[in-house]
């Protein structure tokens, strides 16, 4: 059976040598534990070490790898823990998450449009008027988020919240938080589908390149237990303990839901993705429905002027993107409404649709995969969905892992990065330009855009520098026609 290879929101998997780092203090020297110690919570510095490891992913065979881990030598910790620090208390800082390179500033806010868990949850990017009034977002909104992280990866919440709270805690995305929307034009539409264990904010640097470029995107939160966390608010029982003036929701988190051991896990991810291609629909329809200028209810705090979004959406050029888990999401979805016109697959895990989902779509679809997390039975059913009547491509970006989608290839250091597949060959911000400008393309030739996206039609054709055409697999005799 074929199950996912890693975890597709690309956990900071360098938290996990940090880890295991951790787990190696008896054999440390007295001036590295030293050099280490300053760096942790009191309640962690006299924490007996577990020298078994950390736990192992029934999908991955463990976080991080065994031989990584072995080959990793101490004397390295010093230079390690400075390329880690992130955020207002770090020594060192890194470029960070781009900003859009597009005429457009760009803005975001969150809307939970019910406070129950049948509501839609989402962060919208957009064009924005350009105001330093505005602050950047912070990229993880609440510390709940590295609780459901540390679940994925199977490590201690407290060692997890300390790590992302003193390294991450601090970094933001190059997105105005609330600005105001700018209107004056009618602009694209894209429903955003995230990947097993991330949340709506992991893919700032995607939907904020295209943002810049004049789209609206809509980053969705899953509520189907493939979110490494993610809330909705209910409201409380009569019976609860409360003061005078207590809010009366309360949130309610959900995290990830993991296979059994042993057993099938198809089952589960046909489930999910059914429930995360609903999502995707309510998420379109709520849009939609305030492009029309129907009320808007937010049960989360903000001052955003919905009104202004008016009008301002074609509703003509519609698309559905996502990436790995997501990225199926976004082709289930196509099969399910066809008021998307066309979607972008990104590094696409395909192990929970059906052969019949594969007759059900009649939209182009482009399928950008990364060089080195694709495998033949995998690439095989993304070419069950070529057709000689509409557009189907796929290229390959080359140097890429699967981890060059999301955010966290931008914020770690060379060293960790190549360690644990955070990065691969290719320079990340190289790598996001392709992976927006090829997206761009796409969306001109499918959404009818008079912009000036074509000029990066050689991309679609896999044609350039650091891609190429169809895939880098050696496929089956069968499967090589058309691959392009």
């Amino acid at each position: 059976m074929t199950t996912v290879r890693e975890l597709d929101c690309a956990c900071p998997q360098h938290c996990v040598w940090l880890y295991c780092v951790l787990q190696q203090w008896a054999g440390t020297t007295c001036s590295t534990r030293k050099q280490l110690s300053h760096t942790l919570p009191t309640q962690l510095r006299s924490r007996p070490v577990n020298t078994q490891g950390p736990a192992r992913s029934p999908h991955t065979g463990g976080h991080p790898s065994d031989k990584a881990l072995k080959s990793f030598p101490v004397r390295h910790l010093e230079d390690s823990r400075a390329v880690v620090r992130m955020g207002s208390n770090s020594s060192v800082h890194f470029c960070g998450i781009p900003k859009g390179k597009g005429p457009h500033a760009v803005g975001c806010t969150d809307l939970m449009s019910d406070h129950t868990i049948q509501g839609s949850f989402l962060r919208l990017f957009y064009p924005c008027v350009d105001s330093e009034e505005y602050a950047d977002a912070v990229w993880i909104p609440r510390k709940e988020y590295y609780s459901g992280l540390a679940d994925t990866l199977k490590l201690n919440r407290t060692l997890i919240d300390y790590i992302f709270s003193h390294y991450f805690g601090s970094v933001k995305c190059p997105a105005k938080l609330n600005a105001p929307f700018k209107p004056g034009e009618r602009y694209p539409l894209l429903i955003f589908s995230h990947g097993l264990g991330a949340f709506r904010t992991l893919y700032s640097a995607v939907c904020i390149g295209l943002a810049s470029q004049g789209f609206i995107v809509a980053a969705v939160e899953h509520r189907d237990e493939s979110a490494s966390a993610t809330f909705y608010l209910r409201e409380r029982s009569s019976t609860d303990a409360c003061e005078e003036e207590c809010d009366p929701l309360e949130e309610v988190w959900i995290y990830t839901k993991a296979p059994k051991p042993g057993s099938d896990e198809f089952p589960l991810r046909f489930e999910q993705v059914q429930k995360r291609a609903d999502e995707c629909i309510r998420a379109l329809d709520l849009v939609l429905d305030i492009n029309a200028g129907k009320p808007v209810t937010n049960a989360l705090p903000s001052n955003f002027d919905w009104l202004l979004l008016k009008d301002s959406i074609d509703l003509q050029r519609v698309a559905a993107m996502g990436h790995s888990f997501g990225a199926a999401t976004a082709i289930k979805a196509l099969g399910r409404d066809s008021r998307f016109r066309c979607g972008v697959a990104l590094d696409s895990w395909m192990f929970s649709l059906r052969d019949e989902i594969f007759t059900t779509i009649h939209q182009p679809v482009l399928f950008v995969n990364s060089e080195k997390f694709q495998w033949v039975e995998n690439v095989m059913l993304m070419k069950k969905m070529d057709s000689t009547s509409v557009e189907r491509k796929m290229i390959t970006i080359k140097g890429s892992v699967h981890q060059s989608f999301p955010d966290f290839t931008f914020l770690t250091g060379y060293l960790i990065g190549k360690i644990f597949k955070l990065k691969g060959e290719i320079d990340p911000y190289v790598g996001m330009d392709i992976i927006i400008n090829v997206t761009l393309a796409f969306l001109q030739r499918h959404l009818g855009l008079h912009k000036d996206f074509n000029q990066w039609d050689h991309l679609i054709d896999g044609e350039g520098e650091f891609v190429i055409p169809g895939t880098n697999l050696d496929l089956p005799p069968a499967q090589t026609e058309n691959s392009k």
